[in-house]
């Protein structure tokens, strides 16, 4: 997996709100369902199915200029690796701690499901359009997504130090370095 040099154009500082826009997993879903519809079939109705197909249009999209004015203060995109990629990448590149709910993380219940078909991790799926902020106030933030239609949810808090804490609920874990994409266990022709 490339890592892209990304350029710090906003702020990442302790106390300030993790904040996620989209759903993470959900372009990865849309992704193994195309590939795997026929197969799909067998444990889902058609109708199911083509809705999943339909959803990859519900995504936010833009950088931190777009969103600042909704309160955002940095802005990483989700995508090959999954959110904890981004979540990864965004306190590596401040060189900051982070302490998050892995349970807050928005997903869909159909990625849920899609993922168990196949047991991936929805959390290291491909999640094009699902956005990872940091905010100063991170509840106007969500509120300020919702209005635009977008569903956002505050996952947790940027912390002094370097550790990346997982809460799990009654337990917590570090985060684990990015791996490859749950994507290419179903799709390995695309990989590369």
């Amino acid at each position: 997996m490339r890592r892209i040099e990304r350029e710090n154009a906003g702020t990442l500082r302790p106390g300030q709100d993790l904040v996620v826009a989209g759903y993470a997993g959900l372009w990865g879903t849309v992704e193994t369902v195309k590939y795997k519809k026929e197969e799909l079939y067998q444990w889902f109705s058609r109708g199911y199915i083509e809705r999943i197909s339909e959803q990859e249009s519900m995504v936010p999209e833009g950088g931190l200029e777009k969103w600042k004015k909704f309160g955002a203060a940095e802005c990483e995109p989700a995508g090959e690796g999954g959110i904890l990629k981004a979540l990864w990448d965004l306190s590596g590149a401040y060189m900051t701690g982070i302490r998050f709910s892995l349970h807050s993380i928005p997903v869909k219940q159909e990625t849920i499901e899609i993922c168990e078909r196949y047991d991936l991790n929805p959390y290291r799926l491909f999640s094009t359009g699902c956005l990872l902020f940091s905010a100063d106030n991170g509840g106007d933030l969500v509120k300020a997504l919702k209005k635009q239609g977008i569903h956002a949810a505050v996952i947790g808090k940027v912390t002094g130090g370097i550790k990346r804490i997982i809460d799990h609920g009654d337990s917590t874990g570090y985060l684990d370095r990015p791996s490859e994409d749950e994507l290419y266990k179903v799709l390995p022709n695309k990989q590369g």
